[in-house]
């Protein structure tokens, strides 16, 4: 509210039916849902001092794939540094902790915590497998022509240093085993999941969406890929319905075949129980090839 009178708004001006109240000293004009969540955030951590957007809100701004419970609840979350109260408003779950000066990022005048501290304290609320799937993503390292970066969000050294400085914070422990199980090179949530799954299963460790040539001078990059055995695995998801990109996976299937592969298509149906239907597919191919569960090291 005082910014808004800073910058020229008459106290009648603020008065006006078409501006709400969210909480104490914080008014905006009536929205639609279309509105980002930073910029309804952002007066929240203006008018609370030394504090920053946080857990399930920090989550959401951040676009985390995931499931976190709770995470689309109405409510904002704002962490406090110590000695610090946390924030107590209408609106709002207030949290009071340590935050280090490299924990917290400026989005666009809005204060947040960065995307790892923001992994680490949603750690609680989340699955092992969940936390996996994040931790994949900010590990992943993007493709320059298509995100306009080529550098990964994080490092598991950046992790690890991480999870280190935090030893007593709720849920260190299942952020622990997720970073144990967390890999460079997955591209979605579902890849993440499969490859759990089917670690979980016995079955080897693939190669993660590496580079494999074939024959007559073709190459794939398979989404997980078992070279000894020459097997292959492709999530196709809902975009693979495209005619065009249907024409692209038939292609692809004959060059996997040319060059004596065995392709392994999973779909979303597969992934349903516990991915129990893509592991078996996945079984019988490396099975078909030779691999026996005495081979994993």
């Amino acid at each position: 509210m005082s910014e808004a009178l800073n910058h020229g708004a008459s106290y009648g001006e603020l008065c006006h039916r078409e501006v709400v109240t969210l909480s104490r000293g914080i008014k905006i004009v009536k929205h639609d849902s279309d509105v980002p969540l930073a910029l309804l955030t952002r007066p929240y951590t203006v008018v609370t001092g030394y504090s920053a957007a946080s857990h399930a809100t920090a989550f959401r701004i951040w676009d985390f794939p995931g499931f976190l419970p709770g995470s689309h609840d109405e409510t904002i979350h704002i962490s406090r540094q110590y000695p610090h109260t946390a924030p107590r408003r209408n609106g709002v779950v207030g949290h009071r902790t340590a935050l280090l000066n490299d924990e917290v990022h400026c989005l666009n005048g809005l204060w947040i915590t960065n995307r790892i501290r923001t992994w680490l304290d949603c750690a609680n609320g989340m699955s092992v497998e969940e936390l996996v799937v994040v931790a994949d993503h900010l590990l992943r390292i993007p493709r320059l022509e298509f995100e306009g970066r080529s550098e990964p969000y994080t490092t598991i050294h950046e992790l690890e240093v991480l999870l280190a400085r935090h030893s007593g914070t709720p849920g260190i422990v299942k952020a622990r085993e997720a970073l144990s199980l967390a890999r460079v090179g997955s591209d979605s949530p579902q890849e993440t999941k499969l490859r759990l799954a089917c670690g979980y299963a016995g079955l080897p460790a693939p190669l993660l969406n590496v580079k494999t040539p074939l024959s007559d001078g073709a190459e794939r990059t398979p989404d997980q890929s078992y070279p000894e055995f020459k097997v292959a695995t492709e999530y196709d998801g809902d975009t693979h319905n495209d005619p065009d990109q249907v024409e692209r996976d038939v292609k692809r299937a004959e060059e996997y075949q040319r060059a004596g592969w065995i392709e392994v298509r999973i779909m979303k149906r597969h992934m349903r129980n516990g991915a129990k239907d893509a592991v078996r597919k996945v079984r019988d191919a490396l099975w078909a090839r030779g691999w026996r569960p005495s081979q994993n090291p």
